[in-house]
């Protein structure tokens, strides 16, 4: 009886998980045809600005700008806030969205698990003279500034990609583990043991058969934390 139930919650929870991961999978494909098509146009726009500059013989031979005709920091500047308006608009597909500060621009990470919203996350960014972490919301057992040194300066739409699957796979694990402590308190044994990232969980819960109760010892391993699914699963009678 109880197996049967755990089998069916597992096949049920795998069902929509690969139902959520191919929409997440469209949305992700979207959002990255949405960046090229925002990269194709800048590098676009460079070129123009480089047959303009041509024209006016204010670009040499090798493709090199004249002095007299280098952009400013000002101009280099606005082209970095447009470049953060057109991410603003790819992010806004994936549950991201953001406004531009007087110092730079502010993310909000929205999380859900299965179509039930559950919190937000809030990430405030300096933009000059470099990109770097002015405050932010982020739970600290989140590897917020790992993710910084790898991606913040090179690749920002991965750093705040890479960042939202962490706060959704997080909020989604921990919704489980209260699902599960609420609505199966009769059959756990005790309290329902978590750590601070929900990617252990473990708990005790009864079986009776006629005049005998067996107590089962559950540990769930979450492997990848950018996953709401446990990667190992570790059942043991006492």
């Amino acid at each position: 009886g109880v197996f049967a139930h755990l089998e069916m919650l597992e096949a049920r929870a795998y069902e929509a998980a690969l139902k959520q991961e191919e929409a997440q999978q469209q949305e992700e494909k979207l959002a990255r045809l949405k960046a090229r098509v925002q990269e194709l146009r800048l590098q676009r726009d460079e070129l123009r600005a480089k047959v303009d500059l041509q024209e006016k013989g204010q670009l040499g031979k090798d493709g090199v700008v004249s002095d007299k005709a280098q952009p400013s920091a000002q101009e280099g500047l606005e082209r970095k806030i447009q470049s953060v308006k057109a991410m603003l608009q790819i992010f806004h597909l994936t549950g991201i969205s953001g406004k531009l500060t007087k110092q730079g621009v502010c993310f909000c990470i929205s999380t859900a698990y299965e179509g039930t919203y559950l919190d937000s996350y809030y990430l405030d960014l300096l933009i000059k003279p470099q990109m770097q972490i002015y405050r932010h919301s982020i739970p600290i057992f989140i590897p917020l500034e790992q993710m910084a040194r790898k991606y913040l300066q090179t690749d920002i739409r991965r750093f705040v990609s890479v960042l939202s699957d962490h706060l959704n796979a997080y909020a989604g694990r921990r919704y489980q583990a209260d699902q599960l402590q609420e609505h199966f308190s009769d059959q756990i044994e005790g309290t329902l043991q978590r750590n601070s990232l929900c990617n252990l969980l473990v708990f005790n819960y009864d079986v009776s058969s006629k005049s005998k109760t067996f107590v089962f010892n559950v540990r769930l391993l979450y492997g990848d934390l950018c996953c709401s699914l446990p990667t190992e699963v570790i059942v043991s009678c006492t």
